[in-house]
Parts: structure tokens; C-alpha cells; sequence
């Protein structure tokens, strides 16, 4: 028999599986709606010129494109080496360049600091493998008009508290600044030509250690006295204590004279996030090498940290200039994104304790009419019920009907009263 799979990259979601993930989206979306944000929706397809405007990165080589309607052969062929020509609409990449959109035709209808909840799926060409899919579920907040740190504390805050309401308490925000990262590079003597190709090899430093990095600064021909510094500065000597988010950790962790007004920015972040937590210590570190992909990012950029895992479970950051781009001003704006399928993989259990799903089992001379009549009964009650006839393998039944969320089972017999018994 022929194995029929779905697309490769792309995975069918089962009851049991899709019932978990609405649990977590539910617990997310809860939260988020308690500190103000209003959830949105946008179209899965967006305007191929605004997919490939220069502001998505890297996720712009990986966009689906959608072919032109009513293109003959002769036309595609033509057209084969101009993607522009053949293509007008693309899926969606991220959740952010269709929000930017989304904010320049919507204005007019939207408060002057305007707070968003986008949930949905993005599709991204990517090579398949573990854990990385070519359709996704991102789950984003952002704000809109607001250029002082109150909005990348109310992220933060928001946040922190969606995760811990999912039972990954102890989670913290790494934190840097793209304005910081600049000064250093200049300050180090890379040029502007050599910052973007410099920025991808520093992301990499978790991976590869200060001499990988180094050795391949060098490889990128970068400017040797610049890479000396650099190297030099990774290898300074440093004392093992500890200082908790504030001035002195951030000035420690960057060379000498970095610009005060951008330390005070983020020790202002750290001290509004803290009282929002309610909390003396503050959930945030911050990493002067933390780059973050996405060149549209202006300032603040911050990543998701869990002490469970190795890898962010979110991330975001200010983009002041990406709607401006639309809009035709400058509109400031910031955002923060949970990864959603790693979230899902390490939430343990979400569900309402308090909420019975039963599994009704019934001979087949059992009327439907009193079939019909137990459902509804607990249906009323608020209960979660399914319909199924006894079949030989009782257990197997019973097993399956727990693995999909279902938390007790009753035998029907004709004219009988219902005996509800735990499955476990």
C-alpha cells in the first residue's frame, strides 16, 4: 500500500495534537488580552513587491510566490529569470511586514499607541528538517507609536507573564541594543561596508568561540587591525562575579565609553519590567554579541531564555523605521515574538483540570434516540462527549480515547442509568 504523505515541511496536526496547541494559543492569547492587546487578523497573502521590499532579510529568499493569473506557457518562459514578472502575491514569511501594512491602511481607525495580538501560521521555503517546518504558527505582540521604553517593558512583562502561566516559570530576556552593537563595531574600526558580513559571523560566537570567530573575520577579509581589537576584547581578562541587570553589568560587558544615554535606556527597560514583575531581581541579562537576523531592527533587540533549553523561545525587537516605509512617516514600533512550536513541545500539561471529556460505549441495540438523550445530558452539564460503539478490543478503545484528552467513559445499555468511571 502507497504511503501518502503531506508536503515535505509541512505535518498533519491529529486530534489529541491539535487539542494541546489550542490549550497553549489559549493560555497566550488570555494573557496577552489582560495586558491590553487587542488580536488582529491579516491576510495569509500580501503584495509580492511588499514581501520583497529589502526590509524581511534572509526570509525574502524564502518567500512562496504565487504565479500571475492568466500567464500562458510562452509568457512563463519569457518571464523565467524575473520573479517580479511571474509573481504579483506571496505567502506570508512573518507575522511583522504584514502588520506594518496592516497599521498604514488601518490608521485612521486605530489609537494613537496602538497594542496588537497577530496569531497565524507563516510558510517559509526552508530545507527541511528537525524541528524547523516550511508552515509555522507565529504568535507576536507588537506596539505601535510608542518610542520610550515603557513598550519594550510592557512586552517583556506580558510575555514573561504568558510563559509563566504555561508553567515555564524562571524564563529571562538576553537584551542588547543595534545602536550599541554599532558603536562597538566602530569603535573596533570595522567599516560600514564590513558591518553587515562582521554582524553574522559575531551571531555565531555561541557556536563557534571567540577564535573561530576571529579566524573568520579574517576569512571575510575584514579590516586586521578591527578584528585584532575584536579578538583582543573577547580575550580580555574578566572577574567571575556576579552583578545583576543594571549599569555596572552593561558597562562591564562593552568597551570603554559607550554612550550613556543608550546604557540608560536599557537600564530603564530592566527597572520598569522589575516592578511590573513585581519583583527586586530583574529578569533580564544583557548580551553585547546578541545580533538577531532581521536587518529591520532600529534599537532594542531581546530573545526569550528558559534554563530548561539551550536554544531562545521568542524574541523581537524595535523597528522604527519599517512603516514608514509604507506609510510615508515615521511611525516607531516594536515587537515580540513567542516561538510557539518550541513552547509547545515543553509544555507539559494545559489543560482544565476541572473539565470532563467522556466517552459514551454503547452495544448497537442501543436507540439512538437514548443515546442522543445521555450526550446531550452532559453536554449541559459542560462536559466533552463522543459516541463510541464497543468493539472487541475494549482496552485499545479505551486507550486511544485517553491519548485523545479524554478523561472518563461510561457503558450504555438500553433503559440502563450511566455509571461514569474514571480512564486512567
Amino acid at each position: 500500500m502507497a504511503t501518502v504523505n503531506p508536503p515535505r515541511g509541512m505535518r498533519d496536526i491529529l486530534p489529541a495534537d491539535k487539542a494541546r496547541r489550542e490549550r497553549v494559543l489559549s493560555v497566550i492569547r488570555d494573557r496577552y488580552l489582560a495586558h491590553g492587546f487587542d488580536e488582529i487578523e491579516t491576510p495569509v497573502v500580501e503584495d509580492y513587491d511588499r514581501l520583497h521590499a529589502g526590509i524581511g532579510g534572509d526570509n525574502e529568499k524564502l518567500s512562496y510566490n504565487i504565479l500571475r493569473r492568466g500567464l500562458d506557457a510562452d509568457a512563463i518562459r519569457a518571464a523565467a529569470d524575473d520573479p517580479a514578472a511571474l509573481s504579483d502575491l506571496g505567502l506570508r514569511y512573518d507575522l511583522t511586514v504584514p502588520l506594518a501594512r496592516f497599521y498604514a491602511s488601518n490608521r485612521g481607525q486605530l489609537p494613537s499607541v496602538f497594542r496588537s495580538i497577530q496569531i497565524g501560521p507563516v510558510w517559509r521555503a526552508e530545507r527541511p528538517q528537525k524541528g524547523r517546518y516550511r508552515q509555522f504558527v507565529q504568535c507576536d505582540i507588537d506596539i505601535m507609536g510608542d518610542d520610550s521604553a515603557r513598550a519594550e517593558a510592557e512586552l517583556m512583562v506580558a510575555s514573561l507573564d504568558a510563559v509563566d502561566a504555561l508553567g515555564l516559570e524562571g524564563a529571562t530576556v538576553r537584551i542588547n541594543d543595534r545602536r550599541i552593537l554599532d558603536w562597538m563595531l566602530d569603535s573596533f574600526g570595522f567599516t560600514d561596508a564590513e558591518r553587515p558580513g562582521v554582524l553574522i559571523t559575531i551571531d555565531k560566537l555561541d557556536k563557534i568561540g571567540p577564535e573561530g570567530v576571529a579566524a573568520e573575520l579574517r576569512e571575510r577579509s575584514a579590516s586586521p587591525a578591527a578584528a585584532d581589537a575584536f579578538e583582543a576584547f573577547l580575550r580580555r581578562p574578566q572577574t567571575m562575579e556576579y552583578h545583576p541587570f543594571g549599569e555596572r553589568q552593561i558597562r562591564k560587558a562593552l568597551p570603554e565609553g559607550a554612550p550613556a544615554e543608550l546604557v540608560e535606556h536599557l537600564v530603564g527597560i530592566g527597572e520598569a519590567v522589575a516592578v511590573g514583575r513585581g519583583q527586586s531581581d530583574i529578569p533580564l541579562v544583557f548580551d553585547p554579541f546578541l545580533v538577531r537576523g532581521m536587518g529591520y531592527y532600529t534599537g532594542t533587540i531581546f530573545e526569550l531564555a528558559h534554563p530548561s533549553v539551550g536554544y531562545s523561545l521568542g524574541g523581537g525587537g524595535r523597528y522604527d523605521g519599517m512603516i514608514g516605509r509604507f506609510l510615508g512617516q515615521q511611525v516607531p514600533a516594536v515587537g515580540f515574538s513567542l516561538g510557539f512550536e518550541r513552547l509547545v513541545d515543553l509544555v507539559t500539561e494545559t489543560a482544565d483540570a476541572t473539565a470532563q471529556a467522556v466517552v459514551l460505549i454503547h452495544d448497537a441495540d442501543v436507540p439512538v434516540a437514548e443515546l442522543i438523550r445521555h450526550k446531550a445530558a452532559l453536554i449541559a452539564d459542560g462536559a466533552r462527549v463522543r459516541l463510541e460503539r464497543r468493539t472487541k478490543n475494549l482496552k485499545a478503545l479505551l486507550e486511544r480515547s485517553a491519548a485523545d484528552g479524554y478523561t472518563a467513559f461510561a457503558t450504555v445499555t438500553a433503559g440502563g442509568d450511566l455509571e461514569l468511571k474514571p480512564l486512567s
